[in-house]
């Protein structure tokens, strides 16, 4: 009867043992992502895919005024704001962006990037001919 006692328990401790690894396993990657953000709110970084540019057509300048209103320190604000697009290569963004923040009228100067997935090809390769790495 003890080692009837015994086997319960150790098929008990194994039942637990395999339950933790599977929710570890299973909770790992939600865990990760928590940490990740955690640590970029910390330490002032970004992880990559937490926010989207949205590209919108609008009929006219008045309906893209409408539109693009924001808060900023509590009030509403419809500045007329120009799109600037910079194509470069991936590995100058970081250096891109200060220099932007450096010249920029805005205390908090809009700088995204995102990756190009596919073009035209001999345009691809003057970007890459022009700017050196």
């Amino acid at each position: 009867m003890h080692s009837q006692g015994f086997r319960t328990l150790h098929y008990q401790l194994l039942c637990l043992t395999v339950s933790v690894a599977l929710l570890s396993l299973f909770m790992y990657p939600v865990l990760r992502t928590v940490g990740v953000r955690l640590f970029s709110m910390a330490a002032e970084t970004y992880m990559s895919g937490t926010h989207s540019a949205a590209f919108v057509t609008c009929p006219n300048d008045t309906v893209a005024k409408d539109i693009a209103r924001y808060e900023w320190k509590g009030k509403i604000e419809e500045d007329v704001e120009v799109l600037l697009m910079i194509k470069t290569r991936t590995s100058k963004i970081s250096e891109l962006a200060e220099y932007v923040r450096s010249v920029h009228p805005y205390e908090v100067a809009e700088v995204i990037s995102v990756p190009i997935d596919q073009g035209n090809p001999p345009y691809l390769k003057w970007i890459g001919d022009i700017v050196p790495e």
